[in-house]
């Protein structure tokens, strides 16, 4: 493989975390199949362990609360590739708040996936989602 074609990779990898970030603070979950496979099993921090896209996108429609909105920003985001399959890791803050208001509460997360290469570009195959804080104003 060319070193060009291991950057593009890792770029399209990383991008997935932000292409997931928007979808979840745009509420548009429905569109979780252009970030995660139809198998994926995702490990959220509220304890729900989820296997497949119908258990994932059920998941986050039951979390939503309403009026809330949520910003989420990846950080430090490590990608390994290994032919079709690779890991990537990234922390991850998200603040929750009302439109007009500054966040009533921030967490910090740690994120850790495989992803796979598909007919349709990379696509993550797990998630592990573990809470690292948590800040109430």
């Amino acid at each position: 493989m060319s070193a060009a074609t291991q950057i593009a990779d890792r770029v399209d990898i990383a991008e997935l975390f932000a292409r997931l970030a928007n979808l979840l603070d745009d509420d548009r979950v429905d569109d979780a199949h252009t970030v995660y496979r139809a198998d994926v099993v995702a490990r959220s921090p509220r304890g729900a362990e989820l296997y497949g896209l119908d258990q994932v996108v059920a998941h986050l429609k039951r979390s939503r609360v309403e009026g809330e909105r949520t910003q989420h920003v990846h950080g430090d985001v490590l990608v390994h590739v290994d032919g079709d399959h690779a890991t990537a890791t990234a922390n991850q803050v998200v603040y929750f708040y009302r439109d007009g208001a500054p966040p009533h509460r921030t967490s910090g997360l740690r994120t850790a996936c495989t992803a796979v290469r598909t007919p349709v570009g990379w696509r993550f195959s797990t998630i592990d989602i573990t809470l690292a804080w948590m800040r109430e104003s």
